[in-house]
């Protein structure tokens, strides 16, 4: 049963209205081949795949039963083309969040699973990686030998966690997008959510809002210092933002760095510039934030 009654103006309808797609016993070439559009779908989402950049020598294994749809899965993940598309131009820790979404279908529920793959990816290589996905006790039990990842977020089960709902809306903005092509481009979607270990509110991806500055401006630092008013005869009481380049966000300190700003009392200004700069950040401008 859908997770929401506002599946249809969330846009998750297609995936809570349509039944998992799985390779059951006796199936014919017809069933391997709606298998096969159905894991370069999950994984490549919309992006146009051209006759020459299937995958046939895989393709082939499944449709003559050499290898089952997990099989097939692995095999794309760790294909040039996924690569291509999702691994070399994209952040460590978006690759993180791409894999958890499309080969455990949902959001990463906290930092620990992305320390956890930085680690892995880092000793073992890209490959050992996609393998923990895939050989975890958690995609076995949710989609075992046979069945294609789905968007389990969308669709209540057992044992998930309410966050991950929430924070799938980050990496879901529509059934008709693809994960290439949104307006976040390589960036990380939740890496700042998880280091403060908070949830953001749902938006529609068909909202007038839903673009990624709307949702980027939701964690950005005001412009205005909120509270009374504070003369400005003295610095004493003085807010200023702090703008910072090139950062190291914390706990992500071998993956990337962030610009980011931050309101800052007069008082602490020293304190959070001696931060900053063990941080590895550079600061770009120091003004007093508007009342």
């Amino acid at each position: 049963m859908p997770i929401t009654t506002a599946a249809s103006r969330l846009g998750t309808a297609a995936f809570t209205e349509t039944a998992p797609v799985e390779l059951r016993a006796n199936w014919s070439p017809d069933d391997a081949e709606i298998v096969i559009r159905a894991v370069y779908r999950q994984l490549l989402g919309n992006d146009y795949l051209m006759k020459s950049e299937r995958l046939v020598g895989a393709e082939s294994l499944l449709k003559n039963g050499y290898i089952t749809v997990r099989d097939f899965v692995r095999a794309v993940a760790k294909s040039e083309l996924y690569k291509e598309k999702f691994f070399y131009n994209n952040f460590q820790t978006r690759v993180i969040e791409l894999h958890t979404k499309h080969l455990l279908g949902r959001a990463v529920y906290d930092e620990a699973e992305v320390v956890e793959h930085l680690d892995r990816y880092e000793t073992e290589g890209y490959d050992a990686d996609v393998d923990s996905f895939i050989d975890s006790a958690e995609y076995q039990a949710s989609f075992g030998d046979n069945i294609v990842p789905y968007y389990r977020s969308f669709v209540y089960q057992p044992g998930q966690r309410s966050v991950g709902f929430t924070r799938m809306f980050q990496l879901y903005r529509g059934y008709a997008t693809s994960d290439s092509g949104q307006a976040g481009g390589t960036k990380s979607r939740l890496a700042e959510e998880l280091g403060r270990n908070s949830s953001s509110s749902i938006v529609s991806p068909t909202s007038s809002i839903a673009g990624w500055s709307a949702q980027a401006n939701k964690l950005a630092t005001p412009g205005k210092a909120l509270g009374g008013s504070t003369p400005y005869g003295s610095n004493a009481g003085r807010v200023y933002r702090v703008e910072v380049m090139g950062a190291n966000l914390p706990r992500y300190p071998k993956v990337r760095r962030v610009n980011s700003a931050y309101l800052v009392p007069y008082e602490q200004l020293s304190a959070k510039l001696q931060q900053i700069n063990k941080m590895g950040g550079r600061v770009t401008s120091v003004t007093p934030a508007s009342l």
